[in-house]
């Protein structure tokens, strides 16, 4: 049988979750055509489609990577390549923390919503 695109793609049984910093982040450059390949393969379930109201008029949305969630596994980047879009760009950590102005923890929430979690479970008295 012929070679299969999928062949290279690790398969995961189960879905994970993030334990620590990522040394890689996943970032969605303009070649995404909203296809939707890349999210059935993330283990971490962090790829979505932005909410309605923020691509109004267009047919189809790019998708968006979650990054608070986001592992940095390159998966999802190996599928978009493999199908020929390469419409993630897989950027080191510090690179992206520095263009985006965003820091990057090893939570499930971005720093400023874990804050506000441990300040509203902090017992009171």
């Amino acid at each position: 049988m012929g070679d299969f695109i999928y062949e290279k793609i690790p398969q995961f049984t189960a879905e994970t979750i993030k334990k620590k910093r990522p040394r890689l982040m996943a970032v969605v450059n303009d070649n995404c055509t909203g296809c939707e390949a890349c999210i059935e393969f993330c283990p971490v379930l962090c790829i979505d489609h932005p909410p309605p109201e923020q691509y109004t008029g267009v047919v189809i949305p790019p998708v968006r990577i979650r990054w608070h969630e986001c592992i940095g596994c390159q998966i999802c980047a190996r599928v978009c390549e493999g199908l020929a879009w390469n419409a993630i760009d897989m950027i080191s950590i510090d690179e992206f923390e520095q263009k985006f102005g965003i820091k990057v923890g090893d939570g499930l929430s971005p720093p400023e919503e874990a804050e506000e979690h441990s300040e509203a479970a902090a017992p009171r008295g």
